[in-house]
């Protein structure tokens, strides 16, 4: 396996170049977003040029994010850049139509958490122990002493929250909420970033969430949860594909289940899995997700498989049921 780069050999490389394209993940969540825009006003204070693209633009859900203006769709030309910079991102592919549009790069630096990442950087940091990219990308600017902004205080904080289930989930670490009270001493608006993250929502998400329950399955001795969004239904619904973000919680948390499941069609015929486990030694979300091309991590792992949408249901449930009877 490739071995990191140094934070040092990272820092060097945001000194000593000008142009630079910030990249995440498509269908991104708060983590991706925050550790972009946070990178993108790190570099701007040190006067270098800077792009942020993202395959999905930035989400209406997180547009209170500081500097939100600053994520973009990629373009239909291809541009040079000196460096380009992959966030929270496991596989180059992920970053979609992002991938076309870069030209040429001297220089690819990734940075991630996920233990699934196949390390295609020319530079590499990647630290399956933090639970967020958001905390790698912190502990990188203190390690480098890089500038550190209001703003960058609130996108980092953001990244961290939303991926650590706001400082719930079993990989939050002590670290993450030592690095969570500096990031308040920093600036964080915590009050008012926690409201708008979890505590406003479109009514849409709402009727999103009563038609999925009304298709609420248990398989695998009801250890096992799911539910399916057809595109039909979504379409019907007006729903947005970041408003799915999270409800899968809700089954998750229903006493006896182990792993739970969103099967969502997409309109190309794919069908998108969302997985959760609850007991990586029952279920190894990113072990059964991989069966499909996909990965992640042990409690939360997603992949992309092909249609039929009933068929792709059918080879994860079962790919499930075998993951159980190991």
């Amino acid at each position: 396996m490739i071995e990191n780069s140094t934070p040092a050999a990272i820092g060097d490389a945001l000194r000593n170049h000008q142009r630079f394209l910030i990249l995440s993940h498509l269908r991104p969540d708060g983590d991706a977003l925050g550790c972009q825009i946070a990178l993108a006003l790190c570099l701007r204070e040190l006067g270098k040029d800077v792009t942020v693209w993202n395959h999905d633009g930035m989400l209406e859900k997180y547009a209170f994010l500081p500097h939100s203006e600053l994520v973009l769709t990629p373009p239909s030309d291809p541009r040079d850049f000196e460096v380009v910079i992959a966030l929270d991102t496991a596989v180059q592919n992920r970053v979609g139509r992002c991938l076309d549009a870069v030209a040429s790069a001297g220089l690819w630096i990734n940075i991630d958490h996920h233990i699934s990442n196949d390390r295609y950087g020319d530079l590499n940091y990647i630290d399956s122990s933090a639970p967020a990219t958001g905390q790698i990308l912190y502990e990188l600017i203190r390690d480098q002493e890089l500038p550190l902004t209001y703003a960058m205080a609130d996108n980092l904080f953001i990244a961290i929250s939303t991926d650590t289930g706001s400082f719930q989930y079993p990989a939050t670490t002590a670290r993450s909420f030592e690095i969570g009270a500096e990031l308040i001493r920093a600036g964080a608006n915590v009050g008012e970033l926690s409201r708008q993250a979890y505590d406003s929502f479109p009514r849409r998400r709402i009727e999103l969430m009563r038609s999925l329950l009304n298709v609420l399955k248990f398989s695998s001795g009801d250890r096992v949860a799911s539910f399916a969004l057809p595109a039909a239904e979504a379409a019907r619904l007006g729903a947005l594909p970041e408003d799915n973000e999270g409800l899968i919680d809700t089954i998750r948390a229903v006493e006896g289940v182990i792993a739970a499941v969103f099967f969502e069609e997409l309109e190309d015929g794919f069908v998108r899995v969302s997985m959760r486990s609850k007991d990586p030694r029952k279920v190894d979300a990113c072990r059964v997700c991989q069966q499909f091309g996909g990965g992640g991590h042990t409690l939360a792992a997603g992949a992309r498989l092909a249609g039929p949408f009933a068929a792709a249901q059918e080879k994860v449930l079962a790919a499930l049921d075998d993951e159980l009877s190991r």
